[in-house]
């Protein structure tokens, strides 16, 4: 190396230092000195080696005893731990040794580590990916968009954007659209543009893509665009969007059975529910009943099961009052059923009206967007169920007034009737008697006056305690009910006979006036001892209604009594049925059986007997 040399070397930026044959040192410049944190006059004449042993673990020696040898010129990177720094190194043989020249690259490290890790998140990530340059040619495009249209990337790169509209079935008029976007960020009109696209997958399917433009800085490219599928997003809206059309035909009915099938076959419809059911809670017997099911429920299993409290999962949300997902029904114990066919489920409490249940054949078919809509077709179940017993119950309320008025009706009726006959027979009395100074009516006649007169006023008051009204109901032996009610009415002597011991669930002062009334009938049309054969009706039979029938031998009931008050033009109850009962008789008695929801009817037998009968007791149970 020269003298005029050394001063042009120093005046080197990077770091350049000489190398003879055995690698000693010759020429240091500054930038070196500095790097190496030794001075060169220490340098000088040194073996690289020797004084950097660390080297020796990287790649110097092998690219210098290689551009040694070979005479050619290597090059390498090489990081400096101390500093932190990555150098590029160059070394130029000559026949003296070797110059070599090391260049700080760490800036050009990073980017290219930046440049690699943003590529590999563009390659990651699901969405589609792709540039553009200004001719509107395909610079870069991600893994993504091979996988959803089926082709190689290498078959994009490098050609018109027209020719992925036409790989993915993108319409003409969309074609546009996009080619207008791409333009106006390209010419800075728009910082971004979004549009909604319609196509075609590499599996045939239809899809909706969201397409999004943004300018870039590069020095190829001039537009991004990442493109996402929205098809799930745009289906769920729909589904959202059906449902609110599925609440106003559940909130139209008022039949919850109705609405209970308008909501199964809107989850198999809408959210692709094909095996599910409606359990609705039965506030009588206590159990959830099945009341609507999809053919696909039927077909699997043949009929929905009734759930008893603590029966299955079923009951156990039910009771819980939160959405339940099950994704593999064989890892939870204690199934109702084992052999059940399903392996998942979803299980949704309405309210405190039931459940609704889907069901699928294979594990872990259902997302947190099936329990979502799920909730969402429940809640507008619930909201529709609700409006439906509010209607219910002002139809009963309705109903129960138009009741009381004919009651009332009832009432009145009897009332002027009865009073007139026992004010005619006193004022006959005193038109014969009228010379005698003494009262007219015997001791007999005022007692049976003046008890008519009270079972009178008793049946008015149990007419004002509202008879078609019901409190709770508790279980009732039969036997017992029919010995209080015999006590009380005025059947003096009767010899009865019940077939079979058996309960029953009913208000107990209810029925017992309604027994009593009965007996009263009998006592009116007793003369003598009469027998009473009480039986059970349908007990044995499932395709019958159960219930209870009385019948005595006493002189046969009027054949006015036989039938239910009659109705006028205008709905109302115009009178009560004639009977021997004193009071209102057969009224009351069919008042209290209707509101027990019980039907009461009266017939003669070919012997002359009155038989009552008593059917829809449900609650009917005989004893062992």
């Amino acid at each position: 190396m020269t003298i005029r040399s050394i001063p042009v070397a120093d005046r080197v930026t990077d770091a350049f230092f000489a190398l003879d044959t055995d690698f000693r040192f010759t020429y240091l410049n500054e930038r070196a000195e500095t790097l190496l944190k030794r001075p060169r006059k220490e340098l000088i004449g040194r073996v690289m080696w020797d004084e950097f042993p660390q080297t020796v673990e990287t790649q110097f020696p092998d690219g210098f005893h290689r551009a040694m040898d070979e005479q050619i010129t290597v090059s390498f990177e090489v990081y400096h731990a101390q500093l932190e720094t990555w150098f590029e190194a160059r070394a130029y043989p000559s026949e003296t040794g070797l110059s070599v020249y090391m260049r700080d690259v760490t800036e050009r490290k990073s980017q290219e580590t930046t440049i690699a890790q943003h590529a590999a998140v563009v390659e990651a990530v699901y969405d589609a990916i792709l540039t553009l340059d200004r001719n509107r040619e395909l610079v870069t495009v991600n893994s993504a968009i091979e996988e959803l249209l089926g082709t190689d990337r290498s078959d994009l790169i490098g050609e018109h954007v027209e020719t992925l509209t036409q790989q993915a079935g993108i319409s003409d008029d969309d074609a546009v659209e996009i080619g207008r976007a791409i333009t106006d960020v390209d010419v800075g009109n728009a910082d971004r543009r979004q549009l909604e696209v319609a196509f075609t997958a590499a599996d045939g399917s239809d899809r909706v893509g969201e397409f999004r433009f943004v300018p870039i800085e590069d020095d190829h490219a001039t537009v991004a665009a990442v493109i996402r599928d929205v098809t799930d997003r745009h289906e769920y809206e729909r589904v959202v969007t059906s449902l609110h059309e599925v609440t106003r035909w559940l909130l139209e009915s008022d039949d919850p059975e109705e609405i209970c099938a308008v909501a199964v076959h809107a989850g198999s419809d809408l959210l692709g529910l094909p095996i599910s059911g409606v359990w609705l809670l039965d506030d009588e017997q206590g159990y959830l009943d099945p009341v609507a099911g999809t053919a696909g429920a039927h077909d699997e299993f043949g009929g929905l099961p009734r759930f008893y409290p603590g029966e299955g999962l079923v009951w156990d949300v039910f009771e819980g009052g939160s959405v339940e997902r099950f994704d593999d029904l064989e890892s939870i114990t204690e199934l109702y059923n084992p052999e059940t066919t399903l392996r998942s489920e979803i299980i949704a409490p309405i309210g405190t009206h039931g459940v609704l249940m889907t069901g699928a054949l294979e594990a872990n078919q259902f997302d947190e967007t099936d329990v979502d809509l799920v909730s969402m077709l429940v809640e507008n179940t619930r909201a529709a169920l609700d409006r439906a017993n509010r209607e219910q119950v002002l139809r009963n309320r309705t109903a129960e007034l138009e009741r009381q008025t004919e009651r009332l009706e009832s009432v009145a009726e009897i009332l002027s009737t009865d009073l007139k006959q026992q004010l005619s027979t006193v004022a006959n009395a005193l038109e014969d008697d009228a010379d005698e100074w003494e009262f007219p009516l015997a001791e007999d006649s005022v007692e049976t006056t003046l008890d008519r007169a009270e079972r009178l006023v008793d049946d008015v008051r149990e007419f004002a305690r509202n008879a078609s009204a019901v409190g709770p109901r508790c279980r009732i032996d039969l036997e017992e009910a029919i010995e209080c009610a015999l006590e009380q009415s005025q059947l003096d002597s009767a010899h009865i006979v019940v077939e079979r011991p058996a309960t029953l669930r009913a208000d107990a002062d209810r029925f017992s006036h309604l027994l009593e009334t009965v007996f009263d009938d009998v006592a009116a049309r007793a003369d003598g001892e009469v027998t009473i054969q009480v039986g059970l009706l349908g007990v044995d039979e499932t395709a019958c209604s159960r219930g209870v029938f009385i019948r005595d031998d006493a002189t046969e009931i009027p054949p006015t009594a036989h039938e239910p008050p009659a109705e006028s033009t205008t709905g109302g109850a115009v009178s009560a049925p004639a009977s021997s009962i004193d009071g209102l008789g057969l009224t009351l008695a069919r008042a209290i059986a209707e509101a027990h929801d019980w039907t009461l009817t009266v017939d003669t037998g070919e012997n002359g007997e009155t038989r009552f009968e008593i059917r829809d007791v449900t609650t009917l149970e005989t004893q062992s």
